[in-house]
């Protein structure tokens, strides 16, 4: 499905993953649209949008496509979004309102998403604990049980300047080869350990992962709900 175009242009409900995306962004007010393009970087248009550009997009992983967005990251505050995700724009304004350095959103509703898609939920689901002040104690390993996963990480992230200046001191003491290879969970493990404040806030609404065509499938199938329009939502609730 994704050799003529990345992975952000298939098709879920008849609409690309990323046109649900920027809807979801548009309507929470967020004006400014930035892409981090690599993979066939040309089947992606957007009017509007300005590009960055990961030219090592095959040899690299997230760190360093996040990395190529610096000086919009290093100037305001940004709001960071995985492209293979679906979600509402209740959650990016959530995040708009957060001024801590770095916040991320984890979903309190991940079980019966993960019971749906795989026979064994903990094969793909990923740690996540917090303290008892909502800062991220642990992110990304792979959980023994239940009690290693309060939630999970969806994706997504606001970012303040100082925020990424912690990442950027973070990385200068890293091997290159590290920084290379380094994907958003693990960086944000590693942050927590080095004593980064990441703070979490919990989000209870729809959200979607698309990891697979059978991925695709089940949304298509089961969650036609989440796959509204965000207007058609708000309209809905507005009745």
């Amino acid at each position: 499905m994704t050799e003529d175009v990345p992975k952000c242009m298939v098709r879920l409900g008849g609409r690309t993953l990323l046109d649900r995306q920027l809807e979801s962004i548009r309507l929470a007010g967020i004006g400014m649209i930035g892409i981090v393009r690599g993979y066939k970087a040309e089947r992606i248009q957007v009017p509007g949008a300005f590009y960055f550009q990961n030219e090592n997009w095959n040899a690299t992983n997230m760190l360093v496509s996040l990395m190529q967005a610096r000086s919009w990251l290093e100037a305001d505050r940004c709001f960071v979004s995985y492209s293979d995700i679906v979600y509402q724009p209740d959650v990016a304004e959530a995040l708009k309102e957060r001024d801590e350095p770095i916040v991320i959103p984890y979903n309190v509703n991940w079980l019966p998403l993960w019971q749906a898609r795989f026979t064994d939920p903990l094969s793909d689901a990923e740690t996540f604990r917090m303290d008892e002040n909502g800062f991220v104690t642990e992110i990304g390993g792979r959980p023994a049980s239940m009690d290693e996963v309060q939630g999970q990480y969806m994706g997504l992230m606001m970012l303040s300047p100082d925020g990424w200046r912690m990442i950027e001191q973070f990385i200068s003491g890293l091997e290159e080869s590290e920084v290379r290879s380094m994907d958003m969970t693990a960086l944000l493990s590693r942050l927590v350990k080095s004593g980064a404040p990441v703070r979490a806030i919990p989000y209870e609404g729809p959200w979607l992962e698309v990891d697979s065509e059978s991925d695709l499938q089940l949304y298509e199938q089961h969650y036609s709900h989440v796959l509204l329009d965000p207007q058609v939502l708000e309209r809905r609730e507005q009745r």
